[in-house]
C-alpha cells in the first residue's frame, strides 16, 4: 500500500540504515508532500528511475523501493546482484531513484479524496464515487500530459476528446510545467548530469523509447536489451499518450535516451499480489540499465 506513511517509512529505513545515500527533497505537492530523490554511487553521470508518475499506478513506486533497497543492501555487503558488481559500477555511475513523483495522486487512489486534504471535496466532484482510478494530480493535472514535448498538439488532442478542464485524467495542465510534480523533476534533470532516464507506468508489458528527431541511435539498442531481459514488447504509444510525458520531454531537451517502461498486465490499478512477479521478471534489467 502506497501512501505517504509508506513512503516516510522507505526514506527513514533509507536514511538510517544506508548513510552512502544521498536522499534530496526535490520538490514538494499542492498537499504538501515530499518528492524525494535518493542516489547511490557517483553523482558525475547518473541514470534515472522514475515511480507512480499517474496516482492508480502506485505499483511502480513499490517497485522501485524493493529494488532500491536490495541495491543497497547488496553495496553494503559488496556482494554482487545479477552478475554484477555492485561497488564497482557504481564507483563510475550513480543510480538515482524517484519512487513516487505524484504522492497525492497515489493518496487519492489508493485512500481516497479525504487525503487531498483542502482539495478534497474538488477530488470528490471530479471523481465522484470513484477515486481508485485516479492518474492526476491533487489538481486534477495529468504529470505525464504536462511535460514541454508537444505539449500543444497534446492539448488539441484532449480538446477533441472533449477534456478541457482539470480532471481525473489526461488534462495537461493550463501550460507545460505548470506543476509542482512536473517543476521538480525537469529542475531535477536540468542540474544534474543524467545519462538516461525510465519512467515506470502500469500496465501492458511494454518499452517505450522513440520521440521526435532527438532519438538517439543507441536508444533503440538500449530497448532491445530490456525487451530481451524481460520478455516486453518494443512498440509506440498511440492516442493521448504520445507527447507531453517525461520520456518525450527528456528526449526533446537533451538529446538523450529516455524511456517508459509499462510493468505488468491487467486493469489499473494492479493488485499488490502482482507486485512479486513484476519484480522477479524486472530485477536483471533493473541492474543492466544502471550500468549500459
Amino acid at each position: 500500500m502506497v501512501n505517504i506513511v509508506e513512503l516516510q517509512t522507505f526514506k527513514k529505513r533509507i536514511t538510517e540504515n544506508y548513510s552512502f545515500v544521498n536522499s534530496e527533497v526535490i520538490g514538494y505537492t499542492h498537499c504538501n508532500r515530499e518528492i524525494n530523490a535518493y542516489t547511490i554511487g557517483s553523482d558525475s553521470q547518473e541514470v534515472l528511475y522514475i515511480g507512480c508518475v499517474h496516482g492508480m499506478e502506485y505499483i511502480t513506486s513499490r517497485l522501485l523501493m524493493r529494488y532500491f533497497m536490495r541495491l543497497c543492501e547488496h553495496y553494503k555487503c559488496c556482494k554482487n546482484l545479477n552478475g554484477y558488481a555492485v561497488r564497482d559500477f557504481l564507483r563510475k555511475r550513480g543510480l538515482t531513484v524517484v519512487p513516487c513523483l505524484n504522492p497525492d495522486g497515489a493518496s487519492i487512489s489508493r485512500i481516497g479524496a479525504n487525503s487531498a486534504g483542502e482539495l478534497s471535496h474538488f477530488v470528490e466532484r471530479a471523481a465522484g464515487a470513484d477515486t481508485s482510478h485516479w492518474q492526476a494530480n491533487a489538481v486534477g493535472v495529468d504529470i505525464n500530459h504536462n511535460f514541454n514535448a508537444d505539449w500543444e498538439d497534446v492539448r488539441r488532442r484532449e480538446r477533441e476528446q472533449g477534456i478541457f478542464r482539470p480532471c481525473p485524467s489526461k488534462f495537461g495542465g493550463e501550460y507545460p510545467e505548470s506543476e509542482p510534480e512536473t517543476k521538480a523533476i525537469t529542475n531535477y534533470c536540468r542540474t544534474h548530469n543524467i545519462r538516461h532516464a525510465i519512467a515506470f507506468h502500469s500496465q501492458g508489458e511494454e518499452i517505450y523509447y522513440r520521440f521526435g528527431e532527438n532519438t538517439p541511435q543507441r536508444s533503440e539498442r538500449m530497448a532491445n536489451i530490456m525487451k530481451m531481459l524481460t520478455s516486453y514488447t518494443v512498440t509506440d504509444p498511440t492516442g493521448t499518450a504520445v507527447g507531453g510525458g517525461f520520456k518525450d520531454w527528456f528526449i526533446e531537451e537533451f538529446g538523450r535516451s529516455a524511456f517508459t517502461v509499462e510493468v505488468g498486465m491487467g486493469k489499473n490499478p494492479l493488485p499488490d499480489s502482482d507486485l512479486d512477479s513484476i519484480y522477479d521478471r524486472l530485477e536483471e534489467m533493473l541492474t543492466t540499465m544502471a550500468i549500459v
